[in-house]
């Protein structure tokens, strides 16, 4: 996915969210904050997007969003339990009505047997929802593991919760 696409998917994401009168939060472990970035792109965001934590380390994950040490301990950093404390807490802490969280191995270094580069999980979190949690697992260099994941968690958002095909 080019940069012109996760325009086009921020820009959808952003009228949808305009549309509902919501706003979106993210906490992002390997994307840096990618997500955040390609949704502040878009003029007028203020009105929607509330705030996005880059929490690359375990003591953000805990500290900024709420990350309890004991599953971080259990289950690691990627891991469907730790996403989906991220995207709950992120929503919490920023008192919005949607919330993106990821954590992954994006490479070169630090995968293993059992988690192995590209590994990538994700949480969707709503104000009084269920919160929904994927795992994919992404090719490429650092740069293009960062990139997929960025594009599908605009593409999850737009689709799960706004029914929107991109």
């Amino acid at each position: 996915m080019n940069d012109q696409q996760l325009v086009m998917l921020s820009a959808a994401l952003g009228q949808a969210l305009k549309q509902q009168g919501a706003t979106v939060t993210t906490a992002e472990s390997c994307t840096g904050g990618w997500i955040a970035k390609v949704l502040t792109d878009i003029a007028g965001s203020s009105a929607w997007f509330e705030r996005g934590f880059v929490t690359y380390s375990n003591q953000a994950k805990s500290s900024l969003v709420g990350v309890n040490a004991a599953t971080l301990a259990q289950w690691g950093a990627v891991s469907e339990a730790v996403v989906c404390e991220m995207a709950e807490g992120a929503l919490q802490a920023a008192n919005a009505d949607f919330a993106v969280s990821v954590s992954g191995i994006a490479g070169p270094d630090g995968g293993s047997a059992e988690k192995p580069v590209g590994t990538v999980w994700f949480a969707f979190a709503q104000r009084g929802g269920q919160t929904l949690a994927r795992h994919q697992l992404f090719t490429g260099d650092r740069e293009a593991v960062r990139r997929q994941a960025t594009a599908f968690a605009l593409n999850t958002l737009l689709k799960h919760f706004f029914k929107k095909e991109t």
